[in-house]
């Protein structure tokens, strides 16, 4: 049985789902404990609960400890089985990051996978459903790994109620990507959207994102839209095309924020990226590395920010794998990541 401390590095949730990943991936028993044990709210919640029944779902696994509020799980797996899954949060949790938990190990079935998770599609602390479609989805297509997702409905906090539905090929292998120079930016992207508010929101978060981005000279093309939802929200999404990269970044509307600070928040962090060179932003790196230390051969790239998920994500693969990763920069700092797979027998 594989140990692993919850608490180590940033101690959030991404230690729960990627160890979930990887132990349906590997078929390898583990047991977290002090999960979550930084947070202020420690243990299991709803979102994380979420995870850990998907992941049971699809592999069979017997567990214990999954319970609201645990710090400790015991989780043993089957073999995963490609199929058809539903999976409803019950709140407004991240769609995104059940999700996630789940694509690693059913893209290595012997058969087609559609998964339906109803719950939240654009709320804080992850990644919209846009990121998802239009930049993880996307670098997974260079490693050869092919999925879909489909947004039936939005869902916002606090209500949730969103609708996501992917559709995950099987595949035997996955390939090393070197991208370590992004080129020069051929177009960028934007939506903006509102979800059962008055289209003049979505008109304003547009606005106070172009006159950031205008400030450093970017020019874009905005999508001003409404969409499908149960309650209300709002959300900009900016997505920047290079030659040889992608990268997306969002912000969310809510109670007391001005429309055009949703803008705003999402343009600034574009430019951020942008000043920095990299070639992959700070929340891609850290959601492709558990793929790469499972490819064929090594891969390199740079990212925007070295953070505490990237390296605790680390962490967690090396529990896994002899992988040889390694990180040529501080945290806090543009990076480069290199990644030589070694999996253990």
């Amino acid at each position: 049985m594989i140990e692993i401390d919850g608490g180590i590095g940033e101690g959030g949730g991404q230690i729960l789902r990627t160890a979930l990943s990887l132990s349906c991936y590997f078929e390898k028993s583990i047991r977290i404990f002090n999960i979550r044990a930084k947070r202020k709210n420690p243990g299991l919640q709803p979102q994380h609960l979420a995870c850990v029944k998907a992941a049971q779902l699809i592999s069979g696994a017997e567990v214990k400890g999954d319970s609201l509020g645990s710090l400790e799980l015991l989780f043993t797996p089957g073999k995963v089985k490609g199929g058809f899954y539903r999976f409803d949060i019950g709140t407004a949790g991240s769609a995104s990051l059940v999700l996630q938990t789940v694509l690693l190990p059913l893209c290595f079935t012997d058969d087609e996978s559609q998964v339906i998770i109803t719950g939240g599609t654009h709320v804080p602390w992850s990644p919209p459903f846009h990121y998802l479609r239009d930049v993880f989805l996307l670098l997974l297509e260079k490693l050869g790994i092919h999925a879909e997702i489909h947004l039936e409905r939005a869902g916002f906090y606090p209500k949730g109620g969103g609708i996501i539905k992917a559709l995950i090929k099987p595949v035997s292998s996955v390939s090393s990507i070197v991208i370590e120079d992004r080129g020069s930016l051929k177009t960028l992207h934007a939506i903006s959207a509102v979800g059962n508010l008055p289209m003049s929101i979505a008109q304003r978060q547009k606005n106070g994102a172009f006159e950031a981005l205008k400030a450093y000279g970017f020019d874009a093309e905005a999508e001003v839209i409404s969409i499908s939802c149960i309650g209300q929200g709002t959300f900009f999404f900016i997505l920047g095309e290079f030659e040889h990269s992608i990268a997306g970044f969002s912000s969310i509307g809510e109670r007391g924020k001005r429309a055009e600070e949703v803008g705003r928040e999402a343009a600034e962090e574009f430019i951020k990226f942008h000043l920095s060179g990299a070639s992959l932003d700070k929340r891609l790196a850290d959601q492709i590395v558990p793929y790469l230390a499972l490819s064929n051969s090594r891969s390199s790239f740079t990212t925007s920010e070295v953070t505490e998920h990237l390296l605790t994500n680390i962490e967690v693969i090396k529990k896994f794998t002899d992988a040889d990763i390694k990180i040529e920069a501080g945290t806090g700092r543009t990076g480069r990541v290199s990644i030589a797979p070694d999996i253990k027998l």
